[in-house]
């Protein structure tokens, strides 16, 4: 049986995650994008894409990424990541790896291919997935990902290496 809508906790206005929607997320014209100059930290939150195609891990990125006082959407596969990133790139994409659709791998290579060509501004890109072996590894980086983290989660580390790409809110 699985959890209703009405029965999840309301998030904290500030921090309400961004789902990928495109009746709301259409135009975001006037924002400042990734490496604006003059952009004070309090500006604006950081924009972070999280792809990804299970429900718990989505839930659980999506309100650690809240605590952390990202704003972030989802996608649930390597083409709406795809259409996101269009739309409106983020300052950083958490990429699963294994989706239905197009796998994380193909995706990354995807959006490496349009930053080069200058269809979309740079930004990381972190594999997020079980898949921990050395080879995996590999095939992140090789397919143009910045990093590979391993799930579960875990709320500290992910901080940490967000921080390394991130501008994030103290915490209070």
């Amino acid at each position: 049986m699985g959890m209703e809508e009405s029965r999840l906790p309301e998030p904290v206005p500030a921090l309400v995650p961004y789902w990928l929607n495109a009746a709301t997320e259409g135009d975001r014209g006037g924002q400042p994008q990734p490496g604006d100059e003059g952009t004070s930290p309090c500006a604006r939150l950081a924009q972070v894409l999280l792809v990804e195609d299970n429900h718990i891990n989505q839930v659980v990125a999506l309100e650690f990424l809240s605590l952390m006082g990202v704003q972030a959407r989802l996608a649930r596969n390597g083409l709406e990541a795809l259409t996101a990133c269009a739309e409106a790139a983020p300052d950083l994409v958490l990429m699963d790896i294994q989706m239905p659709g197009m796998d994380g791998l193909e995706c990354a290579r995807r959006l490496r291919a349009q930053q080069r060509d200058g269809s979309l501004p740079n930004f990381p890109i972190l594999a997020l997935t079980a898949h921990a072996l050395d080879a995996d590894v590999a095939a992140s980086l090789e397919a143009g990902m910045d990093e590979h983290l391993t799930k579960p989660l875990d709320f500290i580390a992910l901080r940490s290496r967000l921080q390394r790409w991130l501008k994030l809110p103290d915490p209070s």
